[in-house]
């Protein structure tokens, strides 16, 4: 665990970015690429190639399973399969991390309040919610359609500083991406990047100028617990 600022608010709320954060959905996105892989003649791929790129959405799964993008004439096409694959395997094999469901009954023990701040369209974030009936439930959730930008601007920031009633600053953001650290700076929140999250090979999060670093949820308490 390690910090690299001095920053010290009496801290409001913890909101989290979701894929690779809060809850480990590689496993089921693994399943759904190589469903749809299978169904276009192809072999299964690895699953820490998938893992790697989760985070990243529908758009980067297509371009690692079929090398195409936006332009190309089967984007479209084979995009929303994925996700309609995925909608149906939404929450078989998805988890919280390990330590996730610890840190969110302390949170709630000591009256702080938990949110989440995702790329991740509102349609499957909240049929995982629903699925996953995570208790205590989240007090903020804010996905692609409740902003006009979405991460790594800092409008997701902002606006879950108005659901928790507090300064941007009184926020810790937890996430797994450089444009989660990005969007957490930008709106002035407490930053954590989350090593065990899905960090791509040729990243380096020691290059995202987080407030802190943990390679486990575990890490995350000690690091609230010293904000008080």
């Amino acid at each position: 665990m390690t910090e690299t600022n001095g920053k010290n608010p009496k801290i409001q709320g913890v909101v989290f970015d979701l894929d690779g954060t809060l809850l480990d959905t590689a496993p089921d996105f693994v399943v759904v690429t190589n469903q749809l892989r299978v169904e276009e003649g192809l072999e299964p791929l690895d699953e820490i190639a998938i893992r790697a790129v989760v985070s990243n959405g529908a758009r980067a799964l297509v371009n690692l399973a079929f090398n195409v993008d936006e332009p190309d004439a089967d984007y479209a096409r084979l995009r929303q399969r994925l996700l309609d694959l995925y909608l149906q395997h939404i929450a078989v094999f998805t988890r919280p991390f390990p330590g996730i469901q610890s840190l969110l009954h302390t949170l709630a023990d000591q009256g702080i309040r938990w949110g989440i701040a995702t790329n991740k369209p509102s349609l499957y974030t909240h049929a995982l919610l629903a699925s996953l009936r995570i208790q205590p439930p989240p007090a903020s959730v804010i996905c692609p359609e409740d902003v006009t930008h979405r991460k790594p601007h800092p409008e997701s920031l902002l606006l879950a500083s108005q659901h928790f009633d507090c300064e941007p600053g009184q926020l810790i953001f937890v996430g797994d991406h450089k444009r989660d650290i990005d969007c957490g700076r930008e709106a002035g929140a407490i930053t954590i990047a989350a090593a065990y999250g899905y960090i791509e090979s040729e990243d380096n999060i020691d290059h995202w100028q987080a407030d802190y670093c943990v390679e486990q949820a575990s890490d995350i308490w000690p690091i609230v617990q010293q904000l008080l």
